[in-house]
């Protein structure tokens, strides 16, 4: 029997940028991460005490305020961000060798096996002692979700957090899965977005429990075959995906969901150039050379295409990543032209810089004039925000 546990923290953005500005944002109880009083941007984070005025993550800035007036709003502390991801990786990884990073914010433990280091202490018990131990060496809080897989670990963190009204820790025997499922929305499965969810109310189903109430065959009836197996799957709670150990940080990633699909390539090509943006930015700040460019794609009726290119030497720029990048995506799009409702990109085969990449890289078309400029940009950032300094895509 797996045992899987998911680690959300708490208002990520939030708590680091009150750590970093006690003086200001550690003062602010409205407080919006993401931009400034005069940014276009969008919110990044919001503290709990703003998402009560209806505040949250991706609405526009300007939006926020309006709903907010007395919020203070200070950017993205990027760098302190991923130093504090990193401080609490290296602590759950006390708990178990086999962690994966979800995001900055969010890492899958399996726990399967550890069961007698533990003296077989119920899983909620070592849970407790994961966010007692990381909120004394970080500062920062973490929920807890737990189950037999992914799935059903990403929901039940959903439940423990504080917008949930939930105490820390969620975990769901073994056994218990379908009964908790059964309490749930299909809004609270993770991909199925609101046009999803419009579709499938049209047909009486809001929460699972009406999914529940007819057989596969029916599903397919109104559903394509793909959607109407992914459905039944996942209020079934059937998962198999493992938690990839990794190591090392063999790739960063970055992807996006669309709450209504995406139809047109310029502005799939525009969610990819936000995409890249962060991540080149991120993995400069890592002090990190990518060798591999992917660009993911799923499709609206959940079919997931991905393609990649290796580069002769590694690159660092926005710009070769982003020529890159563009290409793969109008080679996905060439072979299949359907609305999109999610964009990732990869950069992988990832190196520490180093001297010789000081030199101009053979093959690659990268310049030292590539990487001053992407090193300027990212200084603008660090200090005025991410917002201080947008491509001029990201503007319309």
């Amino acid at each position: 029997m797996r045992r899987i546990l998911l680690a959300d923290a708490d208002a990520f953005y939030v708590a680091v940028a009150r750590a970093v500005d006690p003086e200001g944002a550690g003062k602010a109880e409205l407080l919006i991460v993401g931009g400034s009083r005069e940014s276009r941007g969008v919110v990044c984070s919001a503290s709990y005490e703003v998402r009560k005025y209806g505040v949250r993550s991706a609405m526009p800035i300007a939006r926020a305020l309006r709903l907010c007036p007395d919020a203070t709003c200070v950017p993205v502390p990027f760098k302190e961000c991923w130093q504090k991801s990193r401080e609490i990786r290296q602590v759950l990884q006390e708990f178990t060798p086999v962690v994966e990073g979800a995001s900055v914010d969010e890492w899958y433990l399996d726990m399967t096996g550890t069961e007698g280091l533990y003296h077989h202490e119920p899983l909620a018990t070592t849970a407790q002692r994961i966010r007692e131990r990381v909120r004394a060496a970080t500062g920062l809080t973490l929920s807890i979700g737990g189950g037999t897989n992914k799935l059903i670990a990403k929901m039940a963190v959903d439940r423990a957090k504080p917008s949930s009204g939930g105490e820390g820790v969620v975990i769901i025997e073994s056994g218990a899965e379908q009964a908790f499922l059964k309490t749930c929305t299909l809004a609270e499965i993770p991909l199925v977005g609101p046009k999803f969810q419009a579709r499938l109310a049209k047909r009486g189903m809001v929460r699972v429990e009406d999914v529940l109430q007819h057989d596969r065959a029916a599903l397919e009836q109104w559903l394509s075959k793909r959607e109407a197996g992914w459905l039944w799957n996942r209020v079934h709670g059937l998962d198999d995906n493992t938690v990839a150990h990794r190591v090392t940080n063999k790739g960063i990633s970055r992807d996006e969901t669309f709450r209504t699909d995406l139809v047109t390539d310029e502005d799939i090509e525009r969610e990819l150039l936000r995409l890249v943006t962060r991540a080149a930015a991120d993995m400069r700040g890592d002090g990190l050379t990518a060798r591999t460019v992917a660009v993911r794609l799923r499709d609206a009726d959940f079919t997931t295409r991905a393609t990649q290119r290796t580069l002769p030497e590694p690159v660092v720029s926005d710009r070769i990543i982003l020529r890159v990048a563009r290409d793969l995506l109008a080679k996905l799009r060439q072979a299949r032209r359907v609305p999109a409702r999610l964009v990732g990109v990869r950069l992988s085969g990832l190196t520490k810089a180093g001297a010789e990449d000081q030199m101009r890289l053979l093959g690659s078309d990268e310049t030292e004039r590539d990487r001053e400029l992407a090193r300027a940009i990212d200084r603008v950032r660090q200090k005025y925000g991410a917002k201080g300094i947008v491509p001029g895509g990201l503007t319309k």
